[in-house]
């Protein structure tokens, strides 16, 4: 279980924030299409206040993978776009989706896994190794399997690794479908290796023996990017109010807000906004 109830929350997919703040007009508000991983750390809980106690503008945000919460913004479903897979945030620009990306903050990937480490990877930095062995030993992994920015991000260094994941699927490849608190209680009831955003193995409250075995590898930065989806497309887009987050979120006081998130007084995002 999450702190807080993270989980519960994410597994809504919608959270509408109702903020104490200036008191806003009834459309002053914005809908997010963003990332379980961010959700689930307690970024939100933490960020939006600050914003809406300064400008009076709500932010409900919908937390799924990023490759559902890129297709919703195609769809026009939001205003914004904050998620952490950058070619997809690229293309989602270029094919004329999102007016323009901006980086915002970074973490890493780590892999964990139980205390028996059946594949022998604990203390590895080479994620590619790492997972070389992991398949080698068809040691259970526990993959979320839903198109998000960590699953995108594992499959590309599975590929590193030489490893055919496909073929393992359903013998020692499970892939849960699932956001990345779920698959987390999943992958450790089934003693599983599991890939996971820092922030979330930091705010995850269920992790028993669990413990990080493989982190370091320049290969696991994992950054995030946001994006006004472009109001030319959909009308009913939001662009002024919408515009006004992404610029809070990318200035110097929004910029301090993430670097003061912490959990267990561990900083769980790194800005980096140019």
């Amino acid at each position: 279980m999450f702190r807080r109830n993270f989980l519960g929350l994410a597994s809504a997919g919608l959270l509408a924030l109702g903020l104490s703040g200036p008191a806003a007009a009834q459309d002053d508000f914005i809908i997010v299409q963003s990332t379980t991983s961010t959700q689930n750390s307690g970024l939100y809980e933490y960020l939006l206040p600050i914003f809406q106690d300064k400008t009076g503008i709500e932010v409900r945000v919908v937390a799924v993978g990023t490759g559902q919460a890129i297709k919703n913004a195609t769809n026009g479903d939001g205003d914004v776009l904050f998620v952490h897979a950058k070619p997809a945030e690229e293309k989602f620009v270029a094919d004329g989706d999102g007016v323009s990306r901006s980086d915002v903050m970074y973490n890493d990937f780590i892999i964990v896994g139980p205390p028996d480490d059946p594949a022998g990877v604990a203390g590895m930095s080479d994620v590619a190794a790492a997972m070389a062995k992991i398949a080698e030993a068809e040691a259970p992994f526990a993959s979320r399997g839903d198109d998000s920015g960590t699953h995108k991000a594992e499959l590309r260094l599975w590929k590193d690794a030489g490893v055919d994941v496909d073929a393992a699927s359903g013998g020692w490849y499970r892939e849960t479908g699932s956001g990345m608190g779920a698959t987390l209680n999943t992958g450790t009831g089934m003693n599983a290796y599991i890939m996971t955003d820092r922030a979330t193995w930091i705010s995850f409250g269920n992790k028993g023996d669990y413990g990080i075995a493989v982190e370091g590898d320049e290969k696991m930065f994992n950054q995030y990017g946001i994006i006004l989806v472009n109001p030319e497309k959909h009308a009913n887009v939001k662009a002024d109010l919408g515009q006004q987050f992404i610029d809070w979120v990318l200035s110097n006081e929004g910029q301090a807000a993430i670097a003061d998130f912490k959990v267990d007084g561990q900083q769980l995002f790194f800005p980096n906004a140019k």
